[in-house]
């Protein structure tokens, strides 16, 4: 369908000047990964790279996230929109909604679908919620990339995974073990409920604390959820210090939450006292870092996420794949990608960030 007539639907054109807004405010992020570092908030992607793919001159892209104005989604949204310029799409736009909630991003879809979007690229804040829209936008010939947070994978043609999820949930239990001498009361403040990303990786961990016996001594009393705002986080990390007073760490796995309860902690009488890890942006943690509140926390570079969206949203409108397991794509500066089981395709590793390495890292 054409750009006409995208351009024709009023709300989504309002989004879409929002998420340029948003393109242009991660633009200053440099990262560490070939991906990293933010395109223009030009909207319009094609033909700004002599490696663009003519194939893709007509093709457009839309990547919805869980929530707009997420210093994290910025720099994923950054990647996208890098990945999108070298491919060489038509048009690449950003819409969403402003708070993570389950039904919240129906309507986007739903619009996308109308206007004949070829490639979406969405992360779920609930893993069924979104699929009828999803089968709409399929039957529309859309193709469908999650990433971040997966839906479930009837929903969808391929889901790009920052890590395999139980090496995420391993390093985070391996941390907190670290910082509390392996034995002691923990909690887990985490995103939302629905969140399939965090839940998948809070089951890891619990598993892990279960079946370890390195981990025998260490037991999780509380897990609460902070929607992935930043004064939600902030006082519901406030609260497990009130409701805990033998706390002596928490797992916060999503970069809002941790950086709230860092600069809760960073405050307060906790801190060098309460532990604190979990998965967090360099660029937010790194006072936290230096000045004792935290010891060590983890990430990927969040940039490559969006960068591997875009080539893999490429792969399957161009039909060089159909999301089966063992097939290979060429992923730009990231090298090639293989499908894996379930229609997924891994990003990387994570990497640890403290005081002797954080300096090295700008995202």
């Amino acid at each position: 369908m054409s750009l006409t007539k995208r351009g024709s639907i009023a709300a989504l054109a309002a989004f879409s000047l929002a998420a340029t807004m948003a393109l242009a405010a991660c633009s200053g992020a440099t990262g560490s990964g070939p991906a990293s570092g933010a395109a223009s908030g030009d909207s319009t992607a094609g033909g700004s790279s002599a490696a663009a793919d003519p194939a893709m001159a007509e093709q457009t892209i839309t990547f919805i996230p869980k929530q707009l104005n997420n210093p994290y989604t910025d720099v994923v949204l950054g990647g996208g929109k890098k990945g999108a310029e070298e491919i060489g799409f038509a048009q690449a736009n950003v819409v969403g909604p402003l708070e993570a909630s389950a039904s919240s991003q129906v309507s986007f879809i739903n619009a996308e679908t109308q206007a004949g979007t070829n490639v979406i690229v969405l992360a779920a804040n609930d893993p069924d919620a979104v699929c009828p829209a999803l089968e709409e936008a399929r039957k529309g010939g859309a193709k469908i990339v999650t990433f971040d947070s997966d839906t479930n994978p009837k929903c969808r043609d391929l889901f790009i995974s920052q890590v395999v999820a139980k090496d995420v949930a391993k390093v985070q239990v391996q941390m907190i073990s670290e910082q509390i001498g392996g034995e002691g009361d923990i909690a887990i403040l985490s995103a939302t409920a629905n969140a399939t990303n965090q839940n998948e990786w809070i089951k890891y961990m619990e598993e892990e604390l279960a079946s370890n016996p390195e981990y025998s001594k260490i037991k999780i009393v509380a897990k609460v959820y902070g929607d992935d705002d930043d004064t939600k986080s902030f006082q519901e990390a406030q609260g497990l210090m009130q409701a805990n007073p033998n706390l002596k760490g928490i797992i916060s796995p999503t970069t809002v939450g941790i950086a709230a309860t860092a600069r809760y902690l960073s405050t307060s009488e906790y801190k060098g006292k309460v532990a604190l890890t979990g998965l967090g942006l360099p660029n937010e943690m790194r006072s936290f870092v230096k000045d004792g509140t935290v010891k060590e926390f983890a990430l990927w570079d969040p940039a490559q996420l969006g960068y591997l969206a875009s080539y893999a949203g490429k792969a399957l409108a161009a039909g060089r794949i159909e999301g089966k397991v063992g097939d290979t794509f060429a992923a730009g500066e990231l090298g090639e990608r293989t499908v894996e089981d379930g229609g997924i395709v891994i990003v990387g590793e994570p990497v640890r960030f403290n005081k002797d390495n954080i300096d090295k890292y700008d995202f």
